[in-house]
């Protein structure tokens, strides 16, 4: 599960938060367990109370567990910690090793949460709309949130594409979108995200219009190439995703030798919503 790829809420059950994130690739939510389980349980540390359940899940055998991923989410102290993320039919297994009161009428929570993302599903209109009123309300312009929901809608046809051709890890995704953009911007996303001064905030949406325009350009290339020559293996699929950033990169390059002006900007979203403001 990748941060670009992803959607992070807070849902509430009775006064208690819930920490979920949507996977775009795998179109699902996936909710906090240590959450859940404080929704639950009135255990006085509920970390402590999944760690034991996980050991006897594992002693029985369950794959349960296995079905869990570790995920960075802001605590409750203000810090990103990894936490145990679960999607629906897993967290269910889970609720049924949990003896609580809450369990029923937390089962029929858990499905209606998830209404929401499965109506965008059915009405994709829908979400598009949802997403450009919560642009708008942060302060970005139409033009800039009429981009962004390209860009997201490229992603989501070369995740797509990685998926056909057998890129299946977190890690692999992070590496291929590493070569893209390195090729591109002649930075990895960590560096880049360094380079705007962010921490957890999502680099596309701390891009400047051409910036976007140019990693639109990487990523459709990436797609393009990779649905000509069909790459049957990782080193094969880094290759492509080099070629399809090196496209965007001289683009950049030409733009920089004719302009005279750097492409890449160390401006971000809060910067620019400043300085609108002196």
């Amino acid at each position: 599960m990748s941060s670009e790829t992803s959607l992070t809420k807070i849902a509430a059950f009775k006064g208690k938060q819930i920490r979920r994130v949507w996977d775009e690739q795998k179109e699902k939510w996936f909710f906090s367990v240590v959450d859940i389980i404080t929704a639950l349980t009135d255990s006085v540390s509920p970390l402590a109370y999944w760690r034991k359940l996980k050991e006897r899940l594992k002693k029985e055998g369950s794959e349960t567990v296995t079905n869990c991923h570790g995920l960075k989410m802001l605590a409750a102290d203000g810090k990103m910690r990894v936490t145990d993320m679960a999607d629906t039919e897993t967290m269910f297994r889970i609720i049924q090793s949990i003896p609580s009161p809450n369990a029923e009428p937390f089962k029929l929570w858990l499905a209606r949460v998830g209404y929401e993302r499965v109506e965008e599903t059915v009405d994709p209109e829908l979400a598009i709309q949802r997403a450009m009123q919560t642009y708008l309300r942060k302060g970005y312009s139409p033009d800039w949130v009429n981009m962004r929901l390209k860009s997201i809608e490229i992603r989501k046809i070369l995740t797509d594409e990685w998926v056909k051709r057998s890129v299946r890890t977190t890690d692999e995704f992070a590496t291929l979108t590493d070569d893209i953009s390195l090729a591109w911007a002649g930075m990895k996303t960590k560096d880049y995200k360094k380079y705007k001064e962010l921490k957890n905030e999502n680099l596309r949406d701390n891009m400047t219009n051409l910036e976007l325009v140019l990693n639109m350009l990487a990523e459709a290339s990436t797609t393009e190439i990779s649905q000509a020559k069909e790459p049957k293996t990782f080193p094969q699929n880094r290759k492509v995703a080099r070629q399809g950033g090196a496209v965007a990169g001289n683009a950049r390059k030409a733009i920089e030798a004719k302009s005279g002006r750097k492409v890449i900007s160390n401006e971000n979203h809060l910067k620019r919503i400043q300085n609108k403001q002196r």
